[in-house]
């Protein structure tokens, strides 16, 4: 069924993609982020360091979703991008259920590799449906819809994993059938593994629509994709770093803050992840959408480059809380903080992606798509936690140092995100006129004679 709106799919069937693509990204990041409040009892049972831990919490995962997420992006611009997510969901939740059989620190880094491949076919085949499913003044807004799954999803992990570290203090080991025994952390993985195998039934109800926008139904070779790139580079490289920065900072300061809390207030980890998982999930999500409305409002007012402004006043408002909340001294006042924090700093990740599917042609989304989460998922997930762990462990070699290396890091992953984003506002605007120019030029091309005519 189609809407009125030049062809695109009616709401209903648009919201329903955008509603069961977000329960994909919130099971992947319940996966991914789960870690984050097992830092304790994964450390003690793996005899393992700080820095050891944050190879399993990014790097391991971050290199090969990153590696794999390109030819998959490509995937997406030329195959059933329902069917990739469907590959991708089964794949990362094996990889997932394996991770809670792990028994040694080399076992389980295997599992979360496999995690990160699965997880790379996900996003870029999902920015390029939700697309083509609505019209260029919805699209920052429902994209932002689908990218409260980050937020709903990161929550999520922190209150599984602190009613995990509540079983297991008052039930212990448990013995399952086959298994044998099983640790209270473990157990989670193991359902959250049988949890994504069920939902790719969900996928079914997705439908395909139909690819629109400049460069539909054209496919293009990879040399020209890598063309189209570079003369679009200063654009490219602004959004990509600007918004990695924001995702270093962010990423970095999630994976540590539960410990934070713990180490330096002497919360129990219980505690922790019913706190920070709210002020996550909550405030997360009304960042997201609230930074997608913001685009999509400054957009109907002329605003050509509304998404990436939006980026710039999101770094703009978190620089002083990443400031400000590691130096409080009572935990009250860092959790008031850390509300606005969070806020900010989740602000961009729906005004992101939807900025890339504005400047490039339809047949490139997915491969663009892919390298932007490259970045800044490499960058951000990737070396984000690690970052912080290596201050720690090697500037100040002090656990109760954690406050330092999270100031430092995150303000001037901050920073950066500032210079860049306002840097890369003119070389947007310039790279969307470039796209109706490709788009004329495509059109003359597929018409005998027109070119020479306008020449």
């Amino acid at each position: 069924m189609q809407n009125n709106n030049n062809g695109y799919p009616s709401g209903l069937r648009a919201w329903t993609t955008v509603a069961i693509l977000m329960v994909a990204y919130v099971l992947s990041f319940i996966d991914r982020q789960i870690l984050n409040l097992l830092v304790e009892p994964i450390r003690r049972d793996l005899v393992i360091s700080d820095t050891q831990m944050s190879l399993l919490m990014g790097l391991s995962f971050a290199l090969f979703y990153t590696v794999c997420g390109i030819p998959l992006g490509r995937l997406a611009d030329s195959r059933s991008r329902r069917g990739l997510i469907a590959v991708g969901v089964l794949f990362w939740s094996a990889a997932t259920a394996a991770c809670g059989l792990a028994k040694l620190y080399w076992q389980f880094l295997l599992c979360r590799i496999g995690v990160g491949v699965g997880e790379a076919a996900l996003s870029p085949a999902a920015y390029s449906l939700i697309a083509d499913s609505f019209p260029k003044e919805r699209r920052a807004t429902a994209i932002s819809v689908y990218s409260m799954g980050v937020y709903l999803g990161s929550g999520l992990a922190f209150l599984l994993g602190g009613l995990v570290i509540k079983f297991a203090s008052a039930q212990g080991n448990l013995h399952l059938p086959v298994l044998g025994e099983v640790r209270p952390w473990q157990l989670i993985f193991l359902i959250l593994g049988a949890a994504g195998v069920l939902f790719t039934l969900l996928m079914l109800a997705v439908r395909e629509p139909q690819r629109r926008g400049v460069g539909a139904g054209v496919a293009v070779p990879l040399s020209e994709v890598g063309r189209y790139l570079r003369s679009n580079r200063r654009t490219v490289l602004c959004h990509n770093f600007g918004f990695a920065g924001l995702a270093f900072a962010g990423y970095g300061s999630a994976a540590w803050i539960p410990t934070f809390y713990i180490r330096t207030y002497g919360w129990d980890a219980g505690q922790v992840g019913v706190v920070y998982g709210s002020i996550v999930a909550v405030f997360g999500c009304l960042g997201i959408v609230f930074g997608g409305r913001l685009a999509d409002w400054m957009a109907k007012r002329g605003r050509s480059d509304a998404n990436m402004r939006v980026g710039l006043f999101a770094a703009l408002g978190a620089l002083p809380l990443v400031v400000l909340f590691p130096l409080q001294d009572d935990a009250f006042w860092v959790t008031v903080l850390m509300a606005p924090t969070v806020f900010f700093l989740s602000m961009p990740f729906g005004v992101a992606p939807a900025a890339i599917q504005e400047i490039m042609p339809n047949a490139m989304r997915g491969q663009a798509s892919a390298i932007y989460l490259f970045v800044i998922t490499l960058i951000g997930l990737g070396l984000g936690p690690t970052a912080v762990a290596l201050v720690t462990d090697f500037v100040f070699a002090d656990d109760r140092a954690l406050r330092w290396s999270l100031l430092i890091v995150t303000t001037l992953a901050v920073a950066s995100s500032v210079v860049l984003l306002w840097a890369g506002l003119a070389p947007y605007r310039e790279s969307l006129k470039r796209l109706r120019q490709w788009g004329m030029d495509a059109r003359q091309d597929d018409v005998p004679g027109t070119a020479q005519m306008s020449s």
